[in-house]
């Protein structure tokens, strides 16, 4: 079949959101299915169209990484999507922007919409007077909705009661995320190394983490390396330095999806202090490359991190976090949580069952389209 997609980032972009997109592509085109992603042209020098691992990748202009930016993108990309949309199976729109893309080139092919809804956006707009009736008009447009976690399901299915949301979690290449060689090199005997896989904006709570690092310190020997960038950088290395643990905390900036794997395997345990979340395929990278995680009690995390494969410690608060940081280190448990947190990724949430599951969609929405 002919997927077409709509994602307003792809790689080299990375994040939660853009693994999956990719990951989740290229398992269909091994599959034999014919894939095209719309998306925009976020970094300087990508070409507006290449062939990436079998995965056909249209770029188009995106003037801001904002709500204005993404409207603006998904408008610009619309005669690119609605000629591809002519010979397409299905439409798949991931994420919000993509909805209305999906909802102008239905009426060009008549292809059935697939949505999948991922993050922390939509849960925040989903009280607003705009948004919730324009979230409600996208909900019933598609044939079948899907939500990165059981919160964004439950939410969706409250503001359209008619339309079913399933909730399926994020997937992990389970082949390329597993335990290699150490990217990074040994600590000194006794001292633990934490590893905060977050982009640098206030919602994932990094600065949460930067003020419970003191109190870990004086329980516990670690270093910590922090790796991703974002506006939030200066001010946490200022934070870091007159909290007097800057030769502790070290700012890698932004990592290519490639080096996480042996930088994951460098640590002894990971740690997510988010604000708001979905589910998150980082926590799930650092589960499949057998590292235990502590991680905020908030949105889609509790679905998949217990007292089995890690811990979660309340949200916003750093002496909770240094608790919990603080007990795991010292249980001596790291290696058999470890293992079962990849245990659990490779039975639960691989990228093979999740493309499997796609597959399955697909297929319905299809049957049920041509048949109607």
């Amino acid at each position: 079949m002919k997927v077409l997609m709509h994602c307003v980032y792809f790689p080299p972009e990375v994040g939660g959101l853009e693994s999956h997109v990719f990951y989740l592509c290229r398992a269909l085109v091994h599959r034999g299915h014919d894939v095209h992603v719309v998306t925009s042209r976020s970094q300087p020098g990508l070409s507006a169209y290449e062939i990436v691992e079998g995965v056909h990748v249209w770029r188009s202009w995106l003037p801001g990484r904002n709500t204005a930016g993404w409207a603006a993108h998904a408008f610009s990309s619309m005669p690119r999507f609605l000629t591809l949309a002519q010979t397409a199976d299905v439409l798949h729109a991931q994420d919000i922007a993509a909805v209305l893309p999906c909802m102008f080139a239905q009426k060009v092919g008549r292809a059935p919409i697939v949505t999948t809804y991922h993050s922390s956006h939509f849960l925040k707009r989903s009280g607003s007077p705009f948004w919730r009736p324009t979230f409600k008009r996208f909900l019933e447009a598609a044939d079948h909705n899907l939500a990165a976690s059981v919160e964004i399901a439950a939410v969706g299915a409250a503001i359209a009661p008619t339309a079913h949301v399933e909730p399926l979690t994020n997937g992990v290449d389970t082949n390329i995320f597993q335990r290699v060689a150490p990217g990074l090199v040994p600590l000194a005997e006794g001292r633990f190394r934490l590893i905060v896989p977050r982009r640098l904006f206030v919602k994932n709570g990094v600065e949460i983490f930067v003020r419970a690092l003191p109190d870990i310190l004086r329980h516990v020997d670690v270093d910590t390396v922090v790796v991703g960038d974002g506006p939030e950088r200066g001010r946490l290395q200022s934070l870091a330095s007159e909290l007097g643990i800057a030769d502790r905390i070290f700012f890698l900036g932004a990592r290519a999806n490639a080096e996480m794997p042996a930088l994951l395997s460098s640590a002894d345990l990971a740690v997510f202090p988010s604000l708001m979340e979905a589910t998150s395929v980082a926590a799930l990278e650092c589960m499949s490359c057998g590292l235990p995680v502590a991680a905020s009690r908030v949105g889609g995390l509790p679905e998949i991190i217990d007292d089995g494969v890690g811990a979660l410690f309340e949200t916003n608060d750093p002496a909770s976090l240094a608790r919990v940081v603080v007990n795991l280190l010292k249980s001596r448990q790291l290696g058999t949580l470890g293992a079962e947190a990849r245990r659990r990724v490779v039975e639960r949430w691989s990228n093979e069952r999740l493309a499997d599951r796609h597959v399955e969609i697909y297929e319905k929405v299809i049957s049920q389209r041509s048949t109607a």
